[in-house]
């Protein structure tokens, strides 16, 4: 009797099955595959992706970040050099520590202009040495900015620790005040703010190691000679050095066009206070706002959009002073 044409694998037809291809019943895993069948999860962003464009451009920009940072603190660590004739004599007439004057040879204004004549004399009552060198030497010392033939050498500040300052405050038998600048970066509001914080009785500035400026010739210009009757410190974390000074019992007073109480109506400045005042136009940061107990305002004028930093800062310690009085 012949194969029914009918049964299954008996097709007759072009590709037909013969069954003999069936998968059987096979033993199972035991769970052991379940992790190369689970999903990878979500994809990561672009910068993260080893070989992508836009990792590579965030490695580059990292990169030159560093770069940066590495160039400022060579910068900061070396002497700097103040050029020209009012800023010279008026840091030598404030007593900024300097190691050199510098002067150049063949100048003609040199016998004829009195800020020359003063600086002479000036470094020299302090005993200064006086460097003279040739006008070529000289405009690559000063980088092609304008010297006027007349440059003054200044070393690197030396900054205190953040915790000096509290220290040095409970020493003079005060309320410790200590003023803390968040991102300020122009050095002529840094300077100010030190001059006011020396004229009203603060017993020191707190400043941030990052993206802030520091202790340049230029800030000691500006602070009129402060800068020798009160220490700088510099915060490698200005949130964190404002927690330690929580710690020891100090008020942090966060000073900010939108806050929360008018300058006139806080009673706290008679008290330890840390005032932390915010850089120019972006204001307190994040994370240091949080660290703030209280967040004050300066009432102005409606018209007026806000205050520069170290006018701002003056108003906010002539209150402080007030209270302690």
């Amino acid at each position: 009797m012949g194969a029914d044409p009918l049964m299954a694998g008996n097709s007759q037809r072009r590709g037909r099955s013969t069954g003999a291809g069936k998968k059987t019943a096979t033993a199972g895993t035991g769970g052991k595959n379940r992790r190369s069948l689970a999903g990878r999860g979500a994809t990561p962003p672009a910068e993260q992706r080893y070989g992508h464009p836009a990792q590579r451009k965030a490695q580059a920009q990292e990169r030159q970040r560093a770069d940066r940072a590495r160039a400022r603190q060579r910068q900061e660590e070396s002497p700097e050099l103040l050029l020209g004739r009012n800023p010279v004599v008026e840091a030598l007439r404030a007593q900024i520590p300097a190691t050199a004057l510098y002067v150049v040879t063949g100048d003609t204004a040199r016998a004829t202009d009195e800020r020359i004549t003063e600086a002479l004399a000036l470094a020299a009552d302090r005993g200064l040495p006086l460097m003279e060198v040739g006008k070529a030497e000289f405009d690559r010392m000063s980088q092609g900015a304008l010297h006027q033939g007349i440059g003054l050498q200044v070393p690197p500040y030396d900054y205190a620790h953040p915790d000096d300052l509290v220290d040095l405050a409970r020493n003079s038998g005060r309320p410790p005040l200590i003023v803390a600048l968040d991102g300020v970066t122009d050095p002529r509001n840094l300077g100010a703010v030190v001059r006011s914080a020396a004229a009203f009785d603060a017993q020191g500035v707190v400043v941030p190691q990052r993206r802030a400026v520091g202790m340049t010739a230029s800030a000691w210009r500006t602070s009129a000679g402060a800068a020798a009757r009160i220490p700088v410190a510099r915060a490698v974390n200005l949130a964190r050095t404002l927690g330690s000074y929580q710690d020891a019992g100090l008020q942090t007073v966060g000073l900010a066009g939108d806050g929360d109480v008018d300058l006139h109506e806080y009673d706290g400045f008679a008290d330890p206070v840390a005032l932390v005042v915010g850089a120019e136009g972006t204001g307190l940061s994040r994370l240091v706002r949080e660290k703030c107990d209280v967040v004050v305002r300066i009432p102005i004028d409606r018209d007026t959009e806000s205050l520069n930093v170290s006018v701002a800062a003056g108003i906010a310690l002539y209150a402080a002073g007030m209270a302690r009085r």
